[in-house]
């Protein structure tokens, strides 16, 4: 499940700062591994890769890591094309493909339908691959943007409400650059 994902994740993770997808990813993420570097979405659904991509282009020096969903994606298909035509080298994209809007009740979403890979490729990413084909550190050390797609089964986990209000996660992130 996702929650296993983001423990993979996290295990690359040294100080790269940490975009996470709204909802139950957030959440989830809270629990494995809170620490101020991460920026927990509490809503805008879709935006978690444009606020991943405004940061690496304000921080070029910063390594910043983008935890997404399919669902996301699906509802901001656009910021493929931004991110590719951008190629911020400090950018990693992960997509957790878990083919369903897991924060409001695992309803089916269209990534079971198509390969995300295939489309970052055919947008122009060189750097587009399914997570279990690479070794994430040498993907967060390269010289492009990066697209992965990690592949999971549907299903959340019973990661508690993160316990910080969203003006305290925003200003503890933004000490921590």
């Amino acid at each position: 499940m996702r929650y296993e994902a983001i423990e993979d994740i996290m295990s690359y993770v040294d100080e790269e700062l940490v975009i996470c997808n709204i909802g139950f990813p957030s959440r989830e993420l809270y629990e494995i591994n809170d620490r101020s570097r991460n920026f927990y979405m509490i809503g805008s659904m879709g935006l978690a890769s444009s606020i991943g991509l405004g940061l690496a282009l304000s921080k070029p020096h910063e390594k910043v890591i983008v935890i997404d969903g399919d669902g996301s994606l699906l509802m901001n298909m656009g910021s493929l094309v931004t991110i590719f035509a951008s190629n911020p080298a400090n950018l990693t994209w992960i997509v957790i493909d878990n083919g369903a809007y897991g924060s409001t009740g695992n309803q089916d979403t269209y990534a079971q339908l198509i390969d995300l890979v295939d489309i970052a490729q055919s947008v122009g990413f060189k750097n587009s691959f399914n997570f279990e084909d690479i070794d994430l550190r040498d993907i967060i050390e390269s010289d492009d943007a990066s697209f992965i797609v990690y592949k999971t089964e549907a299903g959340n986990s019973t990661a508690p409400i993160i316990d910080l209000d969203p003006i305290t996660i925003k200003e503890r992130f933004m000490k921590s650059i």
